[in-house]
């Protein structure tokens, strides 16, 4: 499990990047590129990251369901996932 506080930071980023989007979409097409620079760096989609949306794991993310591998191998084993199962031959 993942620190609160950092869960806690990348849904305050995802929160700026959603305010901010038009704006940097309009100062870009514009090319007035110092008042983008003035706009607050987490406001920028770049510096998001993808974590797990059951214990935060920054890493082994799957973006196809939202999960890490391991919560994914968990659940699926499981049979909490529908149409996955492990593979046997």
């Amino acid at each position: 499990m993942a620190r609160k506080s950092l869960i806690a930071r990348e849904i305050k980023r995802a929160k700026m990047v959603a305010k901010y989007a038009d704006l940097r979409k309009q100062l870009k097409a514009e090319g007035k590129w110092e008042e983008l620079d003035k706009l607050p760096r987490n406001s920028n989609k770049i510096r998001l990251h993808n974590r797990c949306k059951l214990s935060g794991r920054p890493k082994g993310y799957m973006r196809q369901f939202g999960i890490s591998r391991v919560a994914f191998r968990k659940m699926a084993l499981e049979g909490k996932i529908p149409g996955v199962r492990k593979a046997s031959w």
